[in-house]
């Protein structure tokens, strides 16, 4: 639920490295899903039945609804371009692309290309911390000083409080200081450390479990908590335990600007005179394990029914049940409709995280009941009159398919990795 940048460089994968990681890990055998009522119904050589309630449809009517409602969102908020991807049980329904990926050449975006992902970095990196707990290396309701040390109250902080935002650390990209730094020169590189001692500079924003507040700095102290205990640099560690498992062949977190081609341009007016400008090139790293992975839709198709279900596409876990059920343990935000577990959100039914950052906007959701996954893409983040560009998408889209589970996430829930420009840090043009 906020913004972040990051792209990563996208190494080959070796199936047989993918499968030792596999191996690693505990396995437990998945009911495979059914085939779809449509499906169903056509092979026996009769209509469709009704969809059961809550059941998801999509038919070329619906369809053609989805095209007019999503073309219309993009001329009313100027938006470049849209992928979009709905799923059900795991069939592909409704797979499409709006408007251009390059302003300057007029490519077209295409679901396969490369995007920066922003928050949804959240649930990769909470995902390595949790699959730490199962191996028993790492124990959620322990103080994060049982493992790291400079954390200012970290022996009241525990790793819970840190993966479901209740910690109540500063949240350093609301640094005036940082954000004018990162205006001037957003192509600089960040360290981790650095960022952590932007948000110590300022007292916590309340006693740890008193209530939830968004705070990047909690998933960057979880990202030094991963590669402190598993002895990796949180990318690699990623690529072999998570990305590997999952099969996420174009799914990396950087370690500088790069971003894999084919790739999405991304326009923002975070800058200095609030000119709109291409931030694909603009180095993530502030965002690191908070926000600076890219991924593909193919490749976030995959992941969420994983990330929501704990299963791999072998069958397999990536968490112990337990555990999965721990993190999906939602508690009270203070929103209607929004819940926030371990790394993951719920928003009036769908269930993943979204993203957003100077050029980009993601939302990767599923909604369990309709056994339903939803994936949006959004190149511009200049929201303007309407407010988050991949929410307004979200929203008109679930309004088609589940009007009973309508994205609707309250402006005051959906923090900004990088607040909006405001007269005091950016003069309007």
């Amino acid at each position: 639920m906020t913004r972040d940048r990051t792209t990563p460089h996208r190494t080959t994968r070796h199936r047989t490295a993918r499968s030792r990681s596999r191996a690693a890990r505990h396995r437990t055998p998945a009911v495979l899903a059914a085939a779809t009522l449509l499906l169903s119904a056509l092979c026996a050589g009769q209509a469709p039945a009704a969809a059961p309630p809550g059941r998801v449809g999509v038919d070329p009517v619906v369809a053609e609804k989805l095209d007019d409602a999503i073309t219309a969102a993009m001329r009313e908020a100027d938006i470049p371009g849209v992928g979009v991807g709905l799923w059900i049980d795991g069939d592909e329904s409704y797979v499409r692309s709006f408007g251009t990926s390059d302003k300057t050449t007029g490519t077209p975006i295409k679901t396969d290309m490369h995007t920066r992902i922003g928050s949804v970095t959240k649930t990769f990196t909470v995902t390595g911390v949790l699959q730490l707990v199962d191996e028993g290396r790492i124990r959620l309701d322990a103080p994060v000083s049982t493992y790291l040390d400079g954390i200012p109250g970290g022996d009241r902080i525990t790793v819970r409080q840190l993966a479901d935002m209740r910690s109540g650390l500063y949240n350093y990209t609301e640094d005036p200081r940082w954000l004018s730094t990162f205006q001037a020169d957003p192509y600089r590189s960040w360290t981790p450390q650095e960022l952590l001692d932007i948000a110590f500079r300022h007292p916590a924003d309340f006693p740890p479990g008193a209530r939830w507040a968004y705070s990047n700095t909690n998933t960057v102290v979880l990202g030094l908590l991963v590669e402190k205990i598993s002895g990796q640099p949180l990318h690699t560690y990623l690529e072999q335990h998570v990305f590997a498992p999952a099969g996420l062949d174009a799914t990396s977190l950087p370690t500088g600007a790069e971003i894999t081609s084919p790739y999405v341009h991304g326009y923002t007016n975070f800058t200095a005179d609030g000119a709109t400008v291409d931030a694909s090139g603009w180095n993530p790293s502030w965002g690191w394990s908070a926000g600076a992975m890219i991924s593909t839709i193919d490749d976030l198709r995959a992941w969420v029914p994983t990330l929501v279900d704990g299963r791999l596409p072998d069958g397999g876990r990536l968490l112990e049940p337990g555990t999965q059920a721990q993190r999906l343990r939602m508690l009270p935000t203070g929103h209607p409709d929004v819940g926030y577990g371990l790394g993951i959100a719920r928003i009036d039914g769908w269930i993943g995280h979204n993203g957003e950052l100077p050029g980009y906007e993601t939302i990767a959701v599923r909604l369990p009941q309709a056994r339903a996954t939803l994936v949006i893409v959004v190149n511009s983040d200049v929201d303007g009159k309407t407010g988050s560009l991949s929410s307004l998408i979200a929203n008109r889209v679930t309004k088609i398919v589940t009007p009973d589970h309508v994205w609707d996430l309250p402006p005051a829930a959906q923090p900004q990795a990088v607040p909006e420009p405001t007269p005091s840090s950016t003069p309007t043009p």
